[in-house]
């Protein structure tokens, strides 16, 4: 019989948390760390605060890292606490305690000039434009600089370390599973301005309830130092390749969307 091993989700509150919690509970021990009491076990604390989060680390096989303020128009001081302070502290508890694996949720918006540029014209199953994990970095906003010095961070963590890392950039999860819904979590590009471009940026974006607990589960038993790959179903009009997320993880999106109407 196979160990159960116990994954710490940081963030664990937050609708992509929500999602994985019951998910991955079936095949490990879960810890969680939420800013604010929540309706089930948690350790509360900040990331901000490393002394704060450090009893949390103990005694984790891995850590899927989710906690951050997720705006892409959260203003400097919310992206340094979160994003930047608090990631570092993360890896750092991971270090401190052992933890031989993070899973860090990087974002598209590492690289999301490209998508400002092509909108709305890139959201058109037609258009032929991909961007791989070799893509030039191209932050769209403070939150997506933020993603990247995760990134960074995580590559640092794996060569002095030997921590196992891997990036996921994900694309827009629905609370309701729903790729035309209003509930996306990241805002589209000012270049695209109309409702019905919208619409057709969530059918090219969306990733899925179920492509996302597979993504997570195979980066939980992925056989890679470090990995940076894309998160996102298999959408008729999606522009980020997932070659290195099959090769390096094994991941194949099971569902996609389609343009509205």
């Amino acid at each position: 019989m196979t160990e159960r091993k116990r994954v710490l989700i940081t963030g664990a509150e937050g609708t992509i948390g929500s999602i994985l919690r019951p998910e991955l509970a079936d095949s490990h021990d879960i810890v969680a760390i939420t800013r604010e009491p929540a309706d089930f076990r948690s350790h509360v604390a900040d990331i901000s605060d490393l002394d704060a989060i450090r009893g949390a680390f103990r005694g984790i096989d891995a850590v899927v890292h989710l906690a951050a303020t997720a705006s892409v128009t959260a203003p400097w001081p919310d992206v340094l606490t979160s994003n930047i302070i608090g990631t570092y502290n993360v890896f750092e508890a991971a270090r401190l305690a052992g933890v031989g694996r993070v899973i860090f949720a990087s974002s598209n918006h590492a690289v999301g000039g490209y998508e400002v540029d092509g909108a709305p014209d890139i959201y058109d199953p037609s258009d032929q434009r991909r961007y791989d994990h070799r893509a030039e970095i191209r932050p769209d906003s403070l939150y997506g600089v933020s993603k990247v010095f995760g990134e960074a961070l995580g590559r640092f963590y794996a060569d002095r370390y030997g921590m196992r890392v891997v990036c996921l950039r994900i694309g827009s999860v629905t609370r309701d599973d729903d790729p035309h819904s209003e509930s996306v979590l990241e805002a589209a590009p000012e270049k695209t301005p109309t409702s019905d471009d919208r619409r057709h940026r969530r059918a090219a974006v969306w990733l899925s309830h179920r492509d996302l607990v597979e993504l997570v589960r195979r980066s939980l038993e992925a056989d890679v130092r470090f990995a940076v790959v894309y998160g996102v179903s298999d959408n008729a009009g999606r522009f980020w390749d997932l070659e290195a997320s099959e090769r390096l993880l094994g991941f194949v999106p099971r569902e996609g969307a389609r343009p509205p109407g």
